[in-house]
């Protein structure tokens, strides 16, 4: 039985159909350079934009915008301020607010408070200091 299979090895081996795998250790991986950085992450809804990232979400039923470079670390704002308009259920006008810029000069903050339920369609418009044309316009599916 031996000698059968070590024929039909040798004819296959003969022909060039058969690989041979060598049972060496495999080799390593090249190691992970130590000045590569690794991707931030970004809090809460993730809204893509040509500069970076922005991180919009309610804290304590106000809304939080943040401002993210390209991998994803926060950087300060590029605009002055923000503003959101959304519809409600218990009124025929949208509910609005104003996001300005809150104390650690990463985010934006509103004082709004934000009736639940937090799912509805979210336009937001950003503002350069003394704009009246907004910088960026963006339609977000907003639900927490």
């Amino acid at each position: 039985m031996k000698t059968r299979a070590l024929l039909a090895g040798l004819c296959l081996l003969a022909m060039g159909s058969v690989q041979v795998v060598s049972a060496a250790a495999p080799a390593k991986a090249p190691a992970k350079a130590k000045t590569e950085e690794t991707e931030g992450k970004i809090d809460g809804l993730t809204i893509p934009r040509a500069t970076g990232f922005l991180g919009l979400k309610l804290v304590d039923n106000h809304f939080v915008l943040s401002f993210y470079d390209a991998k994803k670390k926060p950087v300060t704002p590029d605009a002055a301020r923000a503003t959101l308009r959304w519809p409600v259920r218990y009124q025929p006008a949208d509910e609005r607010t104003v996001l300005n810029p809150s104390g650690d000069g990463l985010t934006f903050t509103s004082v709004k408070f934000v009736k639940p339920p937090h799912r509805f369609k979210l336009f937001m418009s950003l503002y350069a200091e003394n704009g009246d044309q907004p910088l960026e316009s963006f339609v977000i599916d907003f639900a927490e």
